[in-house]
Formats: structure tokens, C-alpha cells, sequence
């Protein structure tokens, strides 16, 4: 089996991916800072990031819906093409000296919305442009590989631009990448197994049949949720503790980039390491992000709860891509696009919980307190998954968790889950 990136399809895929990867990456720092710069106020950047949000949360399901109705690449190249004129607007406004808030809102929820149709393409992108399970294990090792890098280098990114010729370039750039990677998306094939046209409801169910019907899918998803729900917690109430106990702002930033090197060690490791048991050795090393929740709680010395950290994020590193070959291979290609939506959701809509809940709970109980429970809850969701049955054996000879997309994809859409 060739290497993926001998594949002239996922090689114009992967290069449009790190672009719009790198882009991304820099756009929260400038954003922020652009927001408040104009703006004064950190409700103005609250209501900014919820237009962005809400529009996504709330199109998701719909999302996946296009994404398994219409081949995938037409899906993100049009969700491309929006979300570049969304951020070179947003770039000109900034640009022009007098931004006005409810612009950067409209454009920041257009994108938002796009973004709701292009994230559950992800997956058969790459399922329809590589070939057999150990393609699909290569290819999301790289593309985790280049999501942890682009972490790593987007704030620098965005601080260089920011300090040399102003945020709103950070917005043209990353419209850019969306641009290019329209283009590229123009010159790549990708298969597609249709579906049978139904109802909307119809086709919303049956993704989450699929979902609910596999028990190593949903009991991670919890997982996976309150992970994101418990790092929500930790970035709302982290940095006021570095300040207050762990020397100052530098030590949250040196937790910060630790933390990015850590999760783009864990992605060179997911590329090399073939655990017989992937989605169990994933979700235990999820588990991992317990330690720093913990130690902030009970003000340990810096450079334990740095350590903790990175060792947290390099979890979270070592999932995702073992996570995306699991799901390409278990889930049918007519209903990957709305199974990943539903997972989307389902991480994502924990995160504004944990935003909402930490400042109130240590409003009444201190810091310690929702630190200590998210501590709690995401150890006890990672690691209860060991208790499930689909999780243990996921990876074993089972015909349910072992067939991939291109054994199973007759058995696909319309007569529910391929069992």
C-alpha cells in the first residue's frame, strides 16, 4: 500500500489542510486582541465568539446531513469559499481603523454557520482519498501531526503580524488559506457512496442509530465531552491561578506552550504506535488530563502542574488521530459525515457549560472547587470506558468494530447500523 502522500488526492488535500490549519491557528489571539483593542470591553469579544459559536452548534446535525447527501469535496469547497470571504472581510474591517463590532459579529456568525457544514467533511475527505486502514492510520497521523504543529506556531504567527502590520492581516492571510485550499480541493478526487433520498429526519436519525447502536462510540463521546467540558473549566479559572500562586503570567504561558509541544509529541507517537486495543490505550491517555485539573486545585508547585500538562495535552495529541482511523473504519461511509457531526456536537456543547459554570462555582466555592470536580468527572468518564465491552474489545477480531468503509459500505445507508 502506498504511502498516502504518494497519492496525488491526499497530498493537494493534506498541503490545503495545513494551510487553513496554520490560519486558523492565529486567528483566536488576533481576534481577541483585535475586539478589545476596538472595543474596550470583554462582553464585545463574548458576544463576538458566541455568534461564532451558537450558528455552529446549531447546524451541525444538518451538516452532516449535506456531508453524507453530496460528495465531500464539493461540500468543503464551497464552505471554503464562504469562510474566505468571511475573513477577508473581517480583515478589511479591521484594516480600515474604525472597526464596527456588529460587522465582525455578522461575518464571525457566517463563518460560524460554514464552519457547521465543513467540520463533518474532515473524515471522508480522507476516507475517499486514501486507500485501506493502514493509509487511513498514516493519514490521520499526519494530519494530527500538522493540527498539534499548527497550534504550536499560530499564536506566534498571529503575535508577529499583530506587532509588525496590524491583526487585521491575520484575517486576510487565513481567508487566503481558504482561498488556496478551495483551489486545490478543485484538483482532488473524492469517492462518495450515496444515500438513498429521504427526509431530513429520517437521514438525522439514522446517523444517531448509528452512534447509539455502538457502545465504544457513545460511552467515548461522554468521554471526549466531559474532556472538553473539564478544559473549558481549566482555561477559565488557569490563568488567574498562574498569576496568583505559580509565579506570574509566564508560567501560564510556559504551560500553555508545554502543553503544545505535548500534544504535537503525542501525534508523532499516534503515527508509530499500533495499540491492539486502539480506542481503550486513546481514552485512558485522555484520562491523563485529570493531573493538571487536580494539581491546580491544590496550588502544587509550577513546574508539576507544567509537567502535568503536557503530559495531559500529549493524551489528547495521541487521540485524536487513532480516534479518526477508528471511526473511518468502523463507521459506513454513507453515514460518516453525520456521525462526526454528532460527535462535534456533542464536544463542543460541553465547552460553553464549563465556560458558564467555572467562574460561578469559584464565585461561591473558590477556585479549588470546580477544578477538583472537573478533576473527578473527566477521570471517572475517560477511564469508565475501560468498563464497556465495544471499548475493551474494539481492535479484536469483530466483525462489528474491524470492517471498514470499503468492506462495508453495500451495507451502508437505509437498513440502519451494519451489524
Amino acid at each position: 500500500m502506498p504511502h498516502p502522500l504518494r497519492t496525488r488526492s491526499f497530498r493537494l488535500l493534506f498541503l490545503g489542510r495545513t494551510l487553513s490549519l496554520l490560519g486558523d491557528a492565529a486567528i483566536p489571539a488576533a481576534l481577541a486582541l483585535a475586539v478589545y483593542q476596538a472595543t474596550g470591553s470583554t462582553g464585545a469579544l463574548a458576544l463576538v465568539l458566541g455568534c461564532a459559536m451558537v450558528p455552529k452548534l446549531l447546524l451541525l446535525p444538518l451538516g452532516g446531513v449535506v456531508g453524507d447527501r453530496f460528495n465531500a469535496r464539493t461540500v468543503a469547497l464551497a464552505t471554503d469559499v464562504v469562510r474566505c470571504l468571511t475573513q477577508i472581510l473581517v480583515g478589511i474591517e479591521l484594516l480600515g481603523g474604525e472597526p464596527r463590532l456588529w460587522h465582525i459579529a455578522a461575518a464571525e456568525a457566517v463563518g460560524g454557520a460554514a464552519g457547521a457544514f465543513a467540520m463533518p467533511t474532515v473524515m471522508p475527505l480522507i476516507t475517499g482519498t486514501v486507500e485501506g486502514k493502514e493509509g487511513l492510520r498514516k493519514a490521520n497521523a499526519l494530519m494530527g501531526v500538522v493540527q498539534s504543529a499548527a497550534r504550536l506556531g499560530g499564536p506566534a504567527l498571529a503575535g508577529l503580524l499583530i506587532y509588525t502590520v496590524g491583526a487585521g492581516w491575520a484575517f486576510v492571510l487565513d481567508g487566503a488559506s481558504f482561498a488556496v485550499s478551495a483551489l486545490l480541493l478543485v484538483a482532488i478526487r473524492v469517492r462518495h457512496v450515496p444515500i438513498p433520498r429521504r427526509s431530513l429526519l429520517a437521514d438525522l436519525k439514522e446517523g444517531w442509530v448509528e452512534v447509539r447502536s455502538r457502545d465504544w462510540y457513545w460511552t467515548s463521546l461522554v468521554g471526549h465531552a466531559a474532556w472538553n467540558g473539564a478544559a473549558a473549566v481549566l482555561m477559565t479559572l488557569g490563568p488567574a491561578i498562574a498569576v496568583r500562586q505559580m509565579g506570574g503570567q509566564g508560567a501560564w504561558v510556559a504551560l500553555l506552550q508545554t502543553g503544545a509541544v505535548g500534544l504535537l509529541l503525542g501525534s508523532l507517537v499516534a503515527g508509530r504506535v499500533r495499540p491492539k486495543r486502539p480506542v481503550l490505550v486513546a481514552n485512558l491517555g485522555l484520562a491523563t488530563y485529570a493531573l493538571p485539573l487536580g494539581l491546580l486545585a491544590v496550588a502544587a508547585p509550577a513546574p508539576l502542574t507544567i509537567a502535568a500538562y503536557g503530559i495531559a495535552q500529549a493524551g489528547l495529541g495521541f487521540l485524536s488521530p487513532v480516534w479518526g482511523t477508528a471511526v473511518q473504519t468502523a463507521i459506513p461511509a454513507g453515514a460518516l459525515a453525520r456521525v462526526t457531526s454528532y460527535d462535534w456536537l456533542l464536544s463542543l456543547g460541553a465547552m460553553p457549560l464549563g465556560y458558564a459554570l467555572a467562574p460561578l462555582a469559584a464565585a461561591a466555592w473558590g477556585t479549588a472547587v470546580p477544578l477538583a470536580v472537573a478533576a473527578v468527572v473527566v477521570g471517572a468518564a475517560c477511564l469508565g470506558t475501560a468498563a464497556v465491552p465495544g471499548v475493551r474489545r474494539f481492535g479484536a477480531a469483530d466483525p462489528d468494530v474491524s470492517g471498514g468503509p470499503y468492506l462495508r459500505e453495500g451495507l451502508s445507508a437505509g437498513r440502519g447500523p451494519a451489524r
